[in-house]
C-alpha cells in the first residue's frame, strides 16, 4: 500500500531520532502474521497501523487460544506527574455481541487492568499476584466456552470465572 512508503519513513525518522539503542526491522504485514506463527518470541514489541494492527492481534490471538486472553495497552507520553497517557482494554474490545450472556472471557480485561497496575500505578507486586491468579485458575483446569478445545466439557461463565480468580487471588495473600 502506498501508506505503507509513508509509514517505513516515518517510523526510521523517529526511531533514528530517539530510539537508535533499540534494533528496528521492517515487516509487511503478511510476512509478520507468518513469522508471529512459526515464532512469536522473536518480537518483543510491535509497532503498526490499526489496520495491521487489528489482523496481527488476532492472528496473535490464537497463540494463546482465544482472543480473550489477549490485554493490551496504548500507551503515550508521560504526563506531569510522570505517569503515561494510558489506554487498557482487551484485544477484542467490549464484545457486544455477546453481551449479558455470561460468555465472555474476562481474562484479557482483568490482565488489562493488571496492566494498568503495572505502568499507570506503579504496582507491580499487584499486577504480578493478579497474573498469579490467572495462571491458578487455567491450571486448575477452568475454561470459559472460548478456550474449551475437547467434546463434551463444560464452560464456566464470566462471572464463575471472574469469581474463581478473585478467589485464588485471595489465597495468594
Amino acid at each position: 500500500m502506498e501508506s505503507g512508503v509513508l509509514w517505513r519513513q516515518v517510523v526510521t525518522e523517529v526511531h533514528e531520532a530517539e530510539y537508535a539503542d533499540v534494533q528496528l526491522s521492517h515487516m509487511y504485514a503478511d510476512a509478520g502474521a507468518m513469522q508471529l506463527c512459526r515464532w512469536p518470541k522473536q518480537f518483543d514489541v510491535i509497532v503498526t497501523d490499526n489496520l495491521f494492527g487489528d489482523l496481527l492481534s488476532d492472528a496473535a490471538a490464537m497463540l494463546t487460544g482465544s482472543l480473550g486472553m489477549l490485554p493490551s495497552a496504548s500507551l503515550g507520553a508521560p504526563m506531569a506527574n510522570g505517569r503515561p497517557k494510558a489506554l487498557y482494554e482487551p484485544v477484542h474490545g467490549s464484545a457486544p455481541d455477546i453481551a449479558g450472556q455470561g460468555k465472555a472471557n474476562p481474562i484479557a480485561c482483568i490482565l488489562s487492568f493488571a496492566m494498568a497496575l503495572r505502568y499507570s500505578f506503579d504496582q507491580g507486586d499487584e499486577a504480578t499476584r493478579l497474573e498469579q491468579a490467572v495462571e491458578t485458575v487455567l491450571a486448575d483446569g477452568l475454561r470459559t466456552a472460548d478456550l474449551l478445545g475437547e467434546e463434551g466439557a463444560t464452560p464456566v461463565s464470566t462471572a464463575e470465572m471472574g469469581d474463581a480468580i478473585v478467589t485464588a487471588l485471595d489465597a495468594s495473600l
